[in-house]
């Protein structure tokens, strides 16, 4: 059966997206536009920045740990995943220094990849001397917080870079995307929706993955029937996409009023429309899960990662 124009008209998209742990390569743990420092860049960083106690910093060791601490929690309010302790050999870490400028100090930070190369640099703004050589928790947390938001949008410009210099990230090559399994559907609905959906993400420049290792995305498709006036059915599909490690990233819906018989005992060309319809669907979610990331700021590590 030929789905007519008529017949699409009532097919509706929504694409609902949001942040994957990895846009771009995944994970990806800072998000932003690239920076001059990061030009050079060839190593991704993992998914955590280490944010080890300063010793030149011009802090006691109280104070250090206590300001280390700080930074790394308001880093993680701006949805930087990080977290405050010694750095080991293969961590991407901050390394946090002080200079004396009259009666201010300023706080200078620098991005170090695990093989000890410095990626990129901040300067805070100063501040009083001697409200940093008092240590106080007070003082010490109002100079995290202000750094904050400034350092992680830097930190932001170094990462993109990170991403385009990447021959493995997303912005370097076609998504990956497996089709898990598509449920719910009357007659060989499961079956023809599948087959058409696979076909038709070759023709939007998207790779068919048959292993979930080799997926950057997962879809599942899930049908619902339900019953209407005049001998309808009112069909609804949706097609939910997640990340590698299962992480909803967004959701294409579907809606269309059908005939009983338009799908049992074969969908026909029913399927090959709307499976076509979801495919575009889901090329705008990944589209917009790679260049418009916005997710909620991740919960404050409760460990240390290792």
């Amino acid at each position: 059966m030929i789905l007519t124009p008529r017949r699409l008209t009532r097919f509706t998209i929504v694409a609902l997206t949001m942040l994957l742990a990895g846009c771009g390569t995944l994970p990806q743990p800072f998000l932003g536009k690239p920076g001059r420092e990061g030009a050079a860049l060839a190593i991704p960083p993992p998914p955590i920045l280490i944010v080890p106690p300063p010793r030149t910093a011009m802090l006691g060791d109280q104070a250090a740990h206590l300001y280390a601490a700080d930074l790394a929690s308001a880093l993680v309010d701006q949805n930087v995943p990080c977290v405050s302790r010694p750095a080991h050999k293969n961590d991407w870490r901050l390394h946090i220094t002080a200079s004396l400028v009259g009666a201010t100090i300023i706080p200078h930070f620098t991005l170090i990849g695990p093989n000890g190369k410095a990626y990129g640099r901040y300067q805070a703004a100063p501040l009083a001397a001697a409200d940093w050589a008092a240590g106080t928790q007070a003082s010490l947390q109002a100079s995290a917080n202000q750094a904050a938001a400034p350092l992680a949008q830097r930190l932001a410009q170094i990462n993109a870079q990170v991403q385009h210099s990447n021959p493995a990230s997303l912005e370097n090559r076609p998504a990956r995307v497996k089709l898990v399994l598509v449920t719910g559907a009357p007659g060989d609905g499961d079956h023809a929706l599948a087959l058409d959906f696979r076909r038709a993400l070759p023709k939007l420049n998207i790779v068919v993955a048959h292993h979930t290792d080799r997926a950057d995305f997962l879809v599942t498709g899930h049908i619902r029937v339900t019953p209407q006036a005049k001998g309808r059915d009112l069909v609804e599909l949706d097609w939910v996409v997640r990340d590698r490690n299962h992480h909803f990233i967004g959701k294409v819906s579907q809606l269309h009023a059908l005939k009983p018989s338009d799908m049992v005992p074969y969908w026909g060309d029913v399927a090959a429309a709307a499976a076509e319809q979801a495919a575009r669907g889901v090329q705008q979610v990944i589209l917009n899960a790679k260049l418009k990331p916005a997710s909620p700021a991740p919960p404050k590590p409760a460990a240390p990662a290792t």
